[in-house]
């Protein structure tokens, strides 16, 4: 038996401990935000937060996650309450076909935990791992930079 926290609830999953992190989601969670991309961990459709960090959870077993929190696109806000990240890829139409949006916005989110008001430089390097073939990326950048203001803002007003 396997316990994951994920998006501040634990589940207990009777699942190989060398299933990826990916699967469990998908598959026995219902979270479907995180996507297959290439599983290889080359492309960041499968990235989620764990313990405050971008991982590529197609990469991942459930195992090496241990009581560390699982945070996924499903945990950040909702379509009537987006988070900041989210509002800001909406408001920047961030996405084409989507498929790679999810594994974006949490990457992003992860920056902006540890860094927000992250500068266009830093944002660009950060988010190197995620691939978006559509070639969106100055959208994406864009929402990004958005959010990383936001969050300043709201930041400096705390």
């Amino acid at each position: 038996m396997i316990t994951l926290t994920v998006n501040g609830t634990d589940h207990a999953l009777d699942i190989d401990p060398s299933m990826p992190l990916l699967y469990a989601l998908r598959n026995h969670l219902k979270l479907n935000g995180a996507k297959y991309g290439c599983g290889l961990g080359q492309c960041g459709a499968c990235t989620v937060i764990v313990d405050k960090r971008p991982v590529f959870s197609c990469l991942m077993p459930v195992s090496a996650v241990g009581k560390r929190a699982v945070r996924t696109i499903e945990g950040l806000g909702s379509a009537e309450k987006p988070a900041p990240i989210q509002r800001a890829f909406m408001d920047q139409q961030g996405a084409q076909c989507g498929y790679c949006i999810a594994g974006m916005v949490m990457r992003a989110q992860a920056l902006l935990d540890e860094q927000p008001g992250a500068n266009e430089e830093e944002i660009r390097r950060h988010m190197q791992p995620n691939l978006c073939r559509c070639g969106t990326h100055m959208r994406i950048v864009a929402a990004i930079v958005q959010a990383s203001q936001t969050m300043a803002r709201k930041g400096a007003a705390a």
